[in-house]
């Protein structure tokens, strides 16, 4: 069995019907999906869509492109059933869509709630590990997952030197980045999750389908290849990762 543990299939706009897609899951052996708030209104769908489907569970919290536009409103779902962590927050400075103070601000504030709440981290970091870093060194006690990893090696072994557990999706199946091919290969197995983070970022094979669940199975038999081992074994081991992390 497969956990994917990032998806964003609550979403309003998610096009394709939400029971189909959860069985098509359950055929390709994914058993457990996370969806995961990128902003206040997405993380009350998250923690409604986990309470209506069994294999799904919730992370709440806001993406730092939404920061401007509130983030505090997550507390009020703090204690909701099936929530396993809080995220996706972080930093973002490659797009800039928050001010990069009040990105700082809901970052320390969504740590501090986490911490309160005894939840792990779900973050997203781009162009933005020079802030990041001291901000996460400021608190104690941080269990995590960097999301979508395609950052260097430096960073790499920065986030495994602090005990985060590393996310990879379909961005490792088709990046041409030497560099990064080379990064994820690095990656400890007993750190590595596996995620869609549908419906962007569709692996190879399947470039141009709506990315779903069911699509983990595709990179986690890409990384299988890479790293010349048995489906079975990476399946086995991001499994006991994700159940490690989230308390699934």
């Amino acid at each position: 069995m497969l956990i994917d543990t990032h998806c964003h299939i609550h979403e309003a706009d998610y096009p394709l019907d939400s029971s189909d897609t959860i069985a098509r899951a359950h055929a390709a052996e994914i058993d457990r999906m996370i969806c995961v708030g990128t902003s206040e209104e997405s993380s009350r769908r998250a923690v409604a869509f986990a309470a209506e489907f069994g294999e799904v569970y919730a992370a709440i919290g806001v993406h730092p492109h939404e920061t401007k536009d509130g983030y505090k409103e997550i507390k009020q779902l703090a204690g909701s059933k099936k929530l396993v962590a809080v995220g996706e927050i972080g930093l973002d400075y490659f797009y800039n869509h928050s001010p990069r103070e009040v990105q700082i601000d809901a970052l320390r504030w969504q740590i501090e709630f986490a911490l309160a709440n005894n939840l792990p981290i779900i973050f997203h970091v781009r162009d933005a590990f020079d802030d990041f870093w001291p901000i996460f060194d400021s608190f104690k006690g941080i269990r995590g997952v960097i999301h979508s990893f395609t950052d260097n090696q430096l960073n790499l072994d920065a986030a495994l030197s602090r005990g985060l557990y590393i996310g990879v999706n379909g961005i490792s199946t088709f990046t041409k980045d030497e560099a990064q091919k080379l990064a994820f290969n690095s990656i400890p197995l007993n750190r590595l999750l596996l995620e869609t983070d549908a419906p962007y970022l569709t692996p190879v094979p399947l470039r141009g389908k709506v990315n779903e669940p069911a699509f983990v199975k595709n990179i986690a038999q890409y990384h299988a290849s890479s790293r010349q081992i048995s489906l079975d074994e990476i399946a086995s081991i991001t499994t006991a990762n994700a159940r490690a992390l989230f308390a699934l």
